[in-house]
């Protein structure tokens, strides 16, 4: 199952680069329709995405803009806060998502 979920995401988080080449992502899908497709692949991967990005608003004092989301997706394994989170989501560990919600960075302005 957990390969099976970090395979789809990958596939969702948008193409993914071969060795060596620079992933470029745009910020042209809105968040609404990114969540909607992650809970079609695999709905504890939106479940820990929204409890990624309710947890970046309040230790960051703003939202995370999309472009953001799918790189946490995307690059290299993806996000390790991110990927835990999705696991679990999974997994229904509440303590664990308040644990990994308290350990993201925000980004430096």
């Amino acid at each position: 199952m957990q390969r099976t979920l970090f395979l789809s995401m990958l596939c969702l988080a948008g193409t993914v680069a071969a060795q060596g080449e620079r992933l470029d992502l745009q910020d042209d899908v809105p968040i609404d329709t990114y969540l909607a497709l992650l809970a079609q692949v695999a709905p504890p991967a939106r479940d820990g995405a929204e409890a990624y990005m309710a947890a970046f608003r309040s230790r960051c004092g703003r939202a995370l803009r999309t472009i953001e989301l799918r790189r946490a997706f995307a690059q290299g394994n993806g996000d390790p806060v991110l990927m835990n989170m999705v696991r679990a989501s999974h997994e229904r560990d509440t303590a664990a998502l308040q644990r990994l919600g308290a350990s993201i960075a925000c980004p430096s302005k």
